[in-house]
């Protein structure tokens, strides 16, 4: 009832903000397109893998590359989005961004857990071991469990208001996380390689393989905002439902008083 009371006072029981209904209307006409893209590519993608070559040293193995590089890049992107996100929350108050921030943990969090996993499967064969603790993987690791707290810390509250803002504080806090990701291969001895396709001389992967990666790439990206829209339009329903439910009972709060007063 504490949440009810509060969104109440938050949406000022009129309805939600014109920024929701804007997103709805856009997000309806985006999403089909998205989805599109995403089936055309993740076809096109998967039969470039089929006939990719086999490397020299991994054989077969090197294939888990083109969904452990997709989910790990994902995995820090969503992070970067979400800091943006609270940002927006707590320095323009903007209620998109709220949902944004609340809509980005969950999904952030299963592309950490499986770019993880397959970071597991696919360094069993070459490295020997499923998990070695270097830089990159247990910075990978804490932004799972940063994930993990962001969730955790949201749903603490029974209060929307203060639990958008200790989730915003804490993710921009563990954003410091996300430059020690990227450059722990530099700035420690890992057994991770560095940068092969976004660097300054260019990529060093071989262009039979290096295209069916970006190909699988932005299959992935296209997903990964597909999937964020849909969240946020569940949540965006579920806060006019609970609207909805605040205005039903206070009708019939009203109506009992009325009642009792004849």
């Amino acid at each position: 009832m504490n949440f009810m009371n509060e969104l109440s006072h938050t949406y000022k029981m009129r309805s939600l903000p014109i920024s929701f209904s804007r997103f709805m209307k856009i997000s309806k006409i985006i999403l089909p397109w998205l989805a599109s893209i995403t089936l055309c590519l993740l076809i096109l993608g998967l039969i470039l893998v089929i006939y990719s070559p086999d490397d020299y040293q991994q054989g077969m193995t090197v294939k888990i590359m083109y969904l452990h590089v997709p989910f790990a890049w994902l995995s820090t992107f969503c992070y970067i989005t979400m800091s943006a996100a609270a940002l927006g929350n707590l320095i323009w108050k903007y209620h998109l961004a709220d949902v944004a921030l609340k809509c980005g943990a969950p999904i952030g969090a299963i592309f950490t857990a499986l770019a993880l996993m397959t970071g597991a499967l696919w360094g069993r064969p070459t490295w020997g071991t499923w998990w070695v603790w270097d830089a990159r993987l247990t910075s990978v690791l804490i932004l799972l469990f940063i994930y993990l707290a962001i969730i955790l810390l949201g749903r603490a509250f029974d209060n929307q208001v203060k639990a958008a803002r200790a989730t915003a504080i804490l993710t921009l806090v563990g954003f410091v996380n996300i430059p020690i990701i990227k450059f722990s291969v530099k700035w420690w001895n890992t057994l991770h390689q560095p940068a092969s396709l976004l660097r300054a001389g260019g990529p060093t992967i071989d262009s039979a393989m290096l295209w069916p990666l970006i190909t699988m790439l932005f299959c992935f990206v296209f997903m990964f905002i597909a999937l964020y829209l849909m969240a946020m339009r569940n949540e965006i329903n579920n806060r006019y439902i609970k609207i909805l439910q605040i205005k039903k009972s206070r009708r019939a709060q009203q109506q009992d008083s009325s009642s009792c007063s004849t």
